[in-house]
Formats: structure tokens, C-alpha cells, sequence
């Protein structure tokens, strides 16, 4: 032990004057910079974060919206028990924004033990709780499900969910719930949903009451970027936003290595030299790029792929070297990869006290609402409120989103896509039965709609190599993080998958004698086995 000891500080050590760049100001890219201060030895004035845009998150983007009314979050996400290691790994050592005393992930357990989730309404008809612990699965349905768990992802790769179930599969509540929880559609990749069925497996027996989900105490900004980029700024790390990573100098010999980045900022081109021993570590594509927003008088606009910097860039990556991943299998079909979100900022508490006496689920404690006739296919999260640090009091938010948002609404005829922030709110209000309330609602609700090219294009169905390795054969000094790297049976669309592309990059990297946290197996626990069985065979 103590000769292992002696090696891990010569290479942090070894590593303190090397530089690394970190290009996009992602999740990915954060939690890069934490591992190499953390756990490789480099200090933080040499590592430099590159963002196209003029503020760090990534898709964990939630902030008051540009007219400084209201908020705006393109997602919301949830933590889960069990899925989550490299995140809590993380999140350990990073101080809470609130009480610096305790780490963020402390703060974590502190509220979920205080507000734990227990849906007691995921699904609502026409305003009214329906029952969501029938599954309604065929037993042809049940015996797939098993089948699934049995095959090789190999035999999966490339086919759709509905290459596999018939239509009476979508019709079940099973369906619903799971797809609206994480956003599958029937044309999504069945191997992604294969992982996905066993990465949740432990919370399957409970996905109706969301049991296993946790929550961050604010926005996933306010909760997890702003603590880990205040430690950031603290050691040092530069962050440069408003500076797009165009293209790099790559060299190919016995190692593969990038020589140069070529960066435009202030209109201004230049070239960054890279040494052999510094790092280059990037992510790929973009989930959230290319977003429109509308307001409660207008839809949002249609932005188109060429105006991408993420996806550009990966393109020209891609050109280099044929292990560098197919960015079009996931950017070239945005027709199939869209859907919809809103945010509504409430003047007041009316809203929450409805829904509160609707579902019986305080605000924080319900996980998700889906509305089960829907057209658009619309789901409902009430996160606990305040829900952004310095949120004023009488000032409620909660964020949605539409499946199927090219469909004509159910008590607005039109479709998601061609509706503004009021008529959105219309519908949500029809769903939940509060007509009776509509104008009073209506008069204190700010709902910002956003449009989302590519929020689902990680689903796409895919083939090996449509996805780079994180570090690529005979790589010396780069690597690729994020949604469209290669992470055996993890988990896309999570924070964890990115935070694990970045411990994975830089362990593996620096050579360093650290094991990245094990994925969790559940479905090799009797006990989870059991509850399984039970729950879809008895």
C-alpha cells in the first residue's frame, strides 16, 4: 500500500505543470476539470474550459429567462438511488452553495430524507387520478420483456423498440410511464432501452410511486453547477466563455494526438498550440443546442442544424478518423429527436394549491404527473419550491414537457409546436380539470415554451462504432466526453453519464491506479429479482 501511495504522488506530482483544455462547458467538461485537480495532480491555472456560449451548465441550464420575468429550464432532471456513483463520487468533495460546511452531496441526502418522493397521482385523466400500478402488459408483452433482459445488446443494435413490441405495447400504462419518465419514443433505440430496463431494474417494482427518484434541493444549476464551478474558480481554473472550438490539428502516427486547437473569439481566429504532454478533452454533440423559446403572446421559432457549433465541430472531428464516431446517425433526423418543454412561473401559490388537493402530493414529493388522454402526450413536474436560490416567495415554478407536440392539443386545436406560452397553459389547465379556474390562472402565469431539436437524438438507433470510445485506440493526449461516447451499460440522457465520461477520460489518460465507480447490478440481486417477478408475474 504504501509503495502504491508513493506512486500516486509522484504522478500528481509528474502532472502539476502539464495543461489540459476542455472543450464545452458542460457538465462533462466540470467534472474533467474537478478529476484532474481531484485525483490527477494538475493544478487549476492549467486547465482551461472553452463555451461557445457566455455561461457554463450545458444542458443543466435552468436561470430567471432573458426578460427578466420569470424562469426558464429546458429540462428538469432527477437523481435515483443506485444510478448515480460517479455523480455522488463527485459531489462529495464539492462544498454546498448554501452551508459550505456540508458537501453537495450531503445536502442531497439531507432533503431527500426531508422530502422524499412518493407519487400518489402519475397519471391523471381529464382531471381526475387514475390507477397507475396496472401495468396492462400482455403476457406476449411480459414474456418479451424477458426475452430482452436475455439477449445480447449485439442482436439489438440498430432496431427500433417497435421493431420488437407490437402497437398494443404503447397502449399499456407500463409504456407510459416509463416512456414519459425518461423520454423514449417507440422509434428509440431498443438496445438504449434494454440498458435502460437494466440500470432501472431495482426501481422497477415501484416505477409507478417513483420511489427511487431523488431530487436536488434547487435547480440542478443552482444545486450542482454553481458549487462545482465555485470550487472550480477557487483552484484556479480558467473559463472562457463566448469561444468556439472550430477544428483541431490532429497527427497520426503509431499514437493519434492533437498538435493544435483553432478557436474563434471577439471575431478573432487563432491557433493554440498543444504539447505531447498536455491534455485535449471534449464533448461531443449537444442535446439542448439550437433551442427556441417562444413566450406566453408567441410560439417559439425553428432554428436550423447549420447554425450548431457542438455539431459542427463533431463533424469535422468525425472526418479525421473513422473511430471518431457518425455524428449524422444523431444529428441528421431532428423531425424524430424533438419534442417540446414549458416553464411556468406563477405569481402566487393557487396553482400549487390545486394541484396539491388534486393529486395529494405536495410540491417536490410527486415526481411527475403524465396526463394519460393527452395528445401532445404532456407530463407535469411541481418541483419543491423556492426552486432557484433567491427565488422570491410568492413566486411558484414548475416545468413540463410534450412527447408528441407536432399532434393537435385536446382542448386547444393546434399543435404543440404552433401554440404560445398562454394556449399552452390552456391545455395543461383542460387536463387537470381547473376550467373553472382558467382566468384567474391565466393572469398570473408566465409559461416560456421551448422547442428542442435534438433533445432525444442520443436515443437514436445505433450501431457499434456510431459512438467514439471516451479515449480512442492509440490516443495519447485527447478524449471525447458526453451524451454520444461509448460508456458499456450505462445509461444516456443522466448527468451521470457525462460525469462518468469525464472520470473515465481522465483516469484512463493519466494512466492513473484509480478504479471509476462500478455501474450498480441490481438485476443480480435476489432480493430486486424477487420484487421483479412478483410485480410483473403476480
Amino acid at each position: 500500500m504504501q509503495g502504491l501511495n508513493l506512486w500516486y504522488n509522484l504522478s500528481m506530482q509528474k502532472n502539476k505543470d502539464k495543461k489540459a483544455y476542455l472543450v464545452g462547458g458542460g457538465i462533462a467538461s466540470l467534472a474533467s476539470a474537478f478529476y484532474l485537480i481531484r485525483d490527477g495532480g494538475f493544478r487549476g491555472e492549467n486547465i482551461t474550459i472553452l463555451e461557445a456560449r457566455d455561461l457554463v451548465g450545458g444542458s443543466l441550464d435552468a436561470k430567471k429567462n432573458y426578460s427578466g420575468k420569470g424562469y426558464i429550464m429546458t429540462g428538469h432532471r432527477i437523481l435515483a438511488k443506485h444510478a448515480f456513483e460517479c455523480t455522488y463520487d463527485l459531489l462529495s468533495d464539492i462544498p454546498s452553495i448554501k452551508n459550505p460546511t456540508i458537501s453537495v452531496k450531503k445536502e442531497i441526502d439531507d432533503f431527500n430524507q426531508n422530502v422524499p418522493i412518493y407519487a400518489r397521482a402519475r397519471l391523471i385523466r381529464k382531471g381526475v387520478v387514475v390507477d397507475s400500478y396496472a401495468l396492462g402488459l400482455s403476457g406476449g408483452d411480459k414474456w418479451k420483456l424477458f426475452k430482452i433482459f436475455i439477449q445480447t445488446e449485439k442482436f439489438l443494435e440498430g432496431r427500433k423498440i417497435d421493431d420488437y413490441f407490437d402497437d398494443n405495447f404503447f397502449e399499456t400504462n407500463f409504456w407510459l410511464e416509463f416512456s414519459t419518465l425518461f423520454a423514449f419514443q417507440s422509434w428509440h433505440s431498443l438496445a438504449e432501452f434494454r440498458r435502460y430496463l437494466y440500470r432501472s431494474f431495482h426501481a422497477l417494482p415501484s416505477a409507478d410511486r417513483l420511489e427511487c427518484a431523488l431530487s436536488t434541493p434547487y435547480s440542478q444549476h443552482d444545486s450542482i453547477v454553481s458549487p462545482l464551478q465555485r470550487w472550480l474558480d477557487e483552484k484556479g481554473v480558467v473559463i472562457k466563455t463566448k469561444t468556439i472550438v472550430e477544428n483541431f490539428d490532429f497527427k497520426f502516427g503509431k499514437k493519434k494526438k492533437i498538435e493544435g486547437i483553432h478557436i474563434l473569439s471577439n471575431k478573432k481566429r487563432t491557433r493554440v498550440a498543444v504539447n505531447s504532454e498536455d491534455l485535449v478533452l471534449t464533448t461531443l454533440g449537444s442535446m439542448t443546442t439550437n433551442a427556441s423559446f417562444g413566450s406566453m403572446r408567441s410560439a417559439p421559432k425553428k432554428k436550423i442544424k447549420r447554425n450548431s457549433v457542438s455539431w459542427t465541430l463533431w463533424e469535422k472531428i468525425a472526418k479525421a478518423d473513422s473511430s471518431f464516431g457518425r455524428p449524422k446517425i444523431f444529428d441528421n433526423h431532428a423531425k424524430k429527436s424533438k419534442w417540446e418543454s414549458f416553464t411556468i412561473t406563477f405569481e402566487g401559490k393557487l396553482f400549487f394549491q390545486m394541484l396539491e388537493k388534486l393529486t395529494g402530493n405536495k410540491a417536490g414529493t410527486g415526481g411527475g404527473i403524465t396526463f394519460k388522454t393527452s395528445s401532445w402526450v404532456m407530463s407535469l413536474t411541481t418541483p419543491h419550491q423556492p426552486h432557484f436560490i433567491n427565488q422570491p416567495k410568492d413566486v411558484y415554478v414548475c416545468w413540463g414537457y410534450a412527447l408528441r407536440p407536432d399532434k393537435v392539443g385536446d382542448y386547444v386545436k393546434k399543435t404543440m409546436y404552433e401554440c404560445n406560452g398562454k394556449e399552452i397553459v390552456q391545455e395543461l389547465i383542460g387536463h387537470l380539470g381547473f376550467e373553472f379556474k382558467q382566468k384567474e390562472l391565466l393572469s398570473v402565469a408566465n409559461c416560456i415554451p421551448c422547442v428542442l431539436p435534438y433533445i432525444t437524438s442520443q436515443f437514436a438507433p445505433r450501431v457499434r462504432g456510431d459512438r467514439p470510445e471516451i479515449v480512442p485506440i492509440c490516443s495519447s493526449n485527447f478524449a471525447f466526453l458526453g451524451q454520444f461516447c461509448e460508456i458499456p451499460r450505462d445509461i444516456v440522457f443522466t448527468v451521470e453519464y457525462s460525469i462518468r465520461s469525464a472520470q473515465i477520460a481522465v483516469y484512463t489518460l493519466l494512466n492513473l491506479k484509480k478504479k471509476v465507480q462500478p455501474i450498480y447490478k441490481g438485476h443480480l440481486y435476489p432480493k430486486h429479482i424477487y420484487r421483479v417477478l412478483k410485480r410483473f408475474i403476480g
